[in-house]
């Protein structure tokens, strides 16, 4: 059975807490005291450091990982040259707890795996991302040993297969599949002779950051990630392939119960008009929190016709749910407002939540079957919007 744990990160004296501050405030301290609460969900950091020796790729697997161009405002410097001399932080454009490490380069002569990793403060970063352009070499191995000894996860990225691809398409009977698993079976075949038991090798491209294996590197390290921070991981990977809006889906999904919990405990507080308030920012928050998600806001949009060169108005006409245009426009609430049953129901709730014990529950239960309904309603909509989007973007056929 779900306890009170399952469903809100706050304690039950927390909670009390808050609903003894509510209840003294206005309707407009109200709303912002929930708003808070709600996005301190996703304030869980997240530190992931990229390394690699110089030219190797390190700046623009950080730029991509963070739906960013190599040329965009507030990107990692890139070059064929090392443009990082110390640890560098990237913050994600639109989750700031997610800090993207450039670390300086490896493989110097005199490089030393336990004295970088103190220099750049291996202690801080949840896992390492280890990155090489071609074969892997003793300074890669070094490093992983001594993140191994450090209790710390890392990931083998070959980076630039455009290149290796592109010399193997001269070839007569080129088969793509069959030249990504020669690359990394030479990679893992590499690591093994130099040390590295049963290695695991991800290929990548960064311009190109959805093809090959980013779908399985976020499936791992979403997979050993601790629990509270593979939510922050799955909301602020870019939604480029149908299988991350998949997982975003199911992510976000999974929330929905706590906040629609959260709805439900604060009908109880007997303020007129509250529990509808409560309920329409809840809402609010959290479908702009879905759009945002996804990638279905102007800005994310404008982006990502600008790289794959649609015209934006093509793009936003396979856009079916009403929420886009009211995010574009700030007025979620205002459509919010014209949905008659969240009014009903805080008409209902008024009437039933001054019956002694029964009716604070039937409240409860009422704030909470609107929130978890619409919350469902309005994630498919967005999410099935994301993923016709992408579709078109990628001209994919499923």
């Amino acid at each position: 059975m779900a306890t009170f744990e399952d469903y809100c990160v706050l304690t039950h004296e927390d909670l009390e807490d808050m609903k003894d501050c509510i209840s003294t405030q206005d309707l407009p301290s109200a709303i912002n005291t929930i708003k808070e609460y709600l996005k301190k969900q996703d304030l869980v950091e997240l530190n992931i450091g990229v390394t690699g020796e110089s030219g190797s790729g390190k700046s623009t697997f950080v730029n991509a990982f963070r739906g960013l161009g190599d040329e965009e405002e507030g990107c990692a410097k890139t070059g064929v040259v090392e443009t990082t001399t110390e640890p560098a932080v990237y913050l994600h454009p639109k989750y700031k707890n997610v800090k993207v490490w450039d670390l300086p380069g490896i493989g110097t002569p005199n490089f030393k795996a336990d004295e970088y990793l103190k220099m750049v403060q291996f202690e801080r970063y949840d896992f390492f991302i280890i990155i090489a352009s071609d074969r892997f070499r003793e300074c890669h191995t070094q490093l992983a040993t001594e993140i191994m000894k450090m209790k710390k996860r890392f990931y083998f990225v070959r980076s630039k297969i455009d290149l290796s691809i592109e010399a193997e398409k001269r070839k007569k009977n080129f088969d793509l599949k069959n030249t990504l698993d020669i690359i990394r079976k030479d990679c893992e075949n590499g690591l093994r002779k130099i040390g590295i038991e049963d290695p695991v090798v991800f290929l990548i491209f960064g311009w190109e950051f959805g093809k090959y294996d980013l779908n399985v590197l976020q499936e791992r390290m979403e997979k050993e990630l601790p629990q509270h921070k593979r939510r922050v991981l799955m909301l602020a990977l870019p939604n480029i392939t149908l299988e991350i809006n998949e997982r975003k889906k199911k992510a976000l999904e999974e929330n929905i119960g706590k906040v629609a919990f959260l709805s439900a405990c604060m009908a109880a507080v007997p303020v007129p008009g509250l529990s509808i308030a409560v309920d329409l920012a809840i809402i609010a928050v959290e479908i702009e929190k879905y759009c945002n998600t996804f990638g279905l806001d102007k800005e994310s949009l404008e982006k990502l016709c600008e790289k794959y060169g649609k015209r934006l108005e093509n793009v936003e006409g396979l856009i079916n749910s009403a929420w886009y245009q009211r995010l574009c426009t700030g007025s979620i609430i205002a459509i919010l407002r014209e949905i008659s049953f969240l009014i009903t129901e805080d008409a209902v709730e008024s009437a039933v939540r001054f019956i002694p014990i029964l009716g604070s529950v039937a409240a409860g239960v009422m704030s909470y079957c609107t929130v978890s309904t619409m919350l469902k309603s309005a994630l498919n909509e967005v999410a099935e919007d994301a993923r016709k989007v992408l579709i078109s973007l990628l001209e994919t056929e499923v």
